[in-house]
């Protein structure tokens, strides 16, 4: 007889929408490849974040101006769900064309097992939400993105959380953003998003006129990054995005240590280095071993 297969483990998306259901804030680090996601995952956070600019940087070496494809950022998802246990929301860009290119890309995402995903309203070619000259799309194109979303969503019969982003900030102000995240709310988006937060007034400000389940994105350096959890809980936001951390701390660690290897000639000095051993257990290296011991041929003669 054929044993019974064990029960599938809950999807990242059941996962995220539970930690949620707990009126608790997620903070989601931003991880621009899988073995930051580990760190991220090492460090007990419940949740990562796989943002554009960080994805952007890794593959392509160059800003977030809108260079990555669908299929790069569907692939650089779907390795960064492997590498970890713990739900992975996903920069979704602007869904990357019309209707059915919306479609296709929560599709592909659910494919790549991404618990959350966020569409934003900006015109194609997007650029990163804190860079001056964003460009948004009319409202009813807008509107159109997140209703396709949810669409392709019911279709699917999933538990992609979906969340609508509105790059209006900055580029028309605090009402015309706060209008525009209330219509993907009503359009069916599980959280709406105000990104080109820069300011602790800003955050206030949001917190204030959007009701229900919302997101923060906290940009290293920004006077909105002096926020602590704590306080954006009590304002009642659901997630905070921390997209750049290890971005800039991983750039400036290497920075330190090419500059040290270039001047001392070696790396001995060099202080604040993972050993190799350290290194080796965040990747896990005994697992693999351990599963090849246990299924490679034991006897060589």
């Amino acid at each position: 007889m054929i044993a019974k297969a064990p029960t599938p483990l809950m999807s990242g998306a059941a996962r995220l929408r539970e930690q949620l259901s707990r009126g608790e804030l997620v903070a989601a680090p931003g991880a621009p490849d899988c073995l930051t996601a580990r760190l991220v995952e090492n460090a007990g956070f419940t949740a990562v974040y796989m943002t554009g600019l960080g994805a952007t940087a890794m593959r392509l070496g160059q800003p977030d101006l809108g260079l990555m494809t669908q299929t790069e950022m569907a692939a650089h998802a779907r390795a960064m769900v492997r590498a970890v246990r713990i739900p992975l929301i996903a920069d979704a860009d602007t869904g990357y064309g019309g209707p059915l290119n919306v479609r296709r890309t929560v599709e592909e995402y659910l494919q790549a097992g991404v618990a959350a995903l966020h569409l934003e309203d900006q015109e194609s070619p997007k650029r990163c939400g804190q860079l001056a000259g964003v460009r948004i799309v009319p409202r009813r194109e807008a509107e159109l993105r997140i209703a396709a979303a949810v669409a392709a969503r019911t279709e699917a019969n999933a538990d992609l959380v979906i969340i609508g982003r509105t790059d209006a900030l900055q580029a028309e102000g605090l009402e015309a953003a706060l209008d525009r995240a209330r219509s993907y709310r009503d359009l069916g988006a599980d959280l709406v998003f105000v990104d080109g937060v820069k300011t602790r007034a800003e955050a206030e400000g949001i917190a204030r006129g959007l009701e229900g389940p919302k997101v923060i994105s906290q940009v290293d350096g920004t006077d909105a990054s002096t926020l602590t959890r704590a306080e954006l809980a009590e304002m009642g936001f659901s997630i905070v995005l921390y997209a750049v951390t290890t971005l800039f701390a991983a750039c400036s660690a290497i920075e330190r240590a090419l500059a040290h290897l270039s001047s001392a000639g070696s790396p001995d000095g060099l202080t604040g280095q993972m050993s190799y051993a350290e290194y080796c257990k965040i990747v896990g290296l005994d697992r693999f071993q351990a599963f090849a011991h246990d299924h490679e041929a034991q006897d060589r003669r």
